[in-house]
């Protein structure tokens, strides 16, 4: 069958943690869990995972924020929020902060098990191919956070590149400024229109002006 996917769950109940991962494995899953979010960042920070499933409220670090943290260190890989929260601005931040997908408590196990599935088959993760084709001589790899014209790495900022990954993962999808603003810069800093527009700029210069459209007074969307 080949390699397992390997997948890595933060749950503080350890009832629930059991199950999931009793579960997953059964369904020939590798699982690694941990019960708070400081075991949790170690983790991610020293290992490679296929998939994360982050319970939103636990202790130490949320699972919002340690998602956004690793997003902003170019980890890519898809991630689930547990939930029991029910609020539209949880959601909201949930994927401001990075997340694939949502799932909220109680949930089915054969949902979760759809839900896993459905983000491992996408092209945005696969570890056979993890460079994604944005123009013939173009592509971004997902693993290295790098862009590559003509298999050449561009010299793009931090910034610039976390944008991009932005866009590839929500193709043909409109992007308030406000999210972009939320995913580009942390608590500490302050956004800037301005700068925002050099980084567009510089993105369409790099893969072509036709791929970002600007959505006057509200955003911009990547067309694949």
């Amino acid at each position: 069958m080949g390699q397992k996917s390997k997948i890595f769950l933060l749950e503080d109940d350890t009832n629930l943690s059991e199950t999931i991962t009793d579960f997953l494995e059964d369904e020939g899953f590798e699982v690694e869990t941990a019960y708070d979010g400081e075991e949790a960042e170690e983790r991610l920070y020293e290992k490679r995972y296929d998939l994360l499933l982050l319970d939103v409220n636990v202790p130490g670090t949320s699972g919002f924020e340690l998602l956004k943290e690793a997003r902003e260190r170019g980890i890519d890989t898809p991630a689930i929020f547990i939930t029991s929260l029910n609020a539209i601005e949880n959601l909201e931040e949930g994927y401001e902060s990075g997340a694939d997908d949502y799932i909220r408590k109680p949930f089915a196990l054969k949902e979760l098990l759809l839900r896993v599935t459905t983000l491992l088959k996408r092209n945005f993760s696969h570890k056979e191919s993890p460079r994604i084709e944005i123009a013939p001589n173009i592509e971004y790899d997902s693993i290295g956070n790098t862009l590559y014209i003509d298999n050449e790495p561009t010299a793009l900022q931090p910034k610039e590149l976390t944008l991009l990954k932005l866009f590839l993962s929500h193709p043909n999808e409109v992007l308030p400024h406000e999210t972009i603003y939320e995913y580009l810069w942390s608590y500490e800093e302050t956004p800037s229109e301005s700068a925002l527009r050099t980084y567009i700029k510089k993105l369409r210069k790099a893969i072509g002006k036709d791929k970002i459209v600007s959505i006057k007074r509200y955003g911009y969307k990547y067309l694949p």
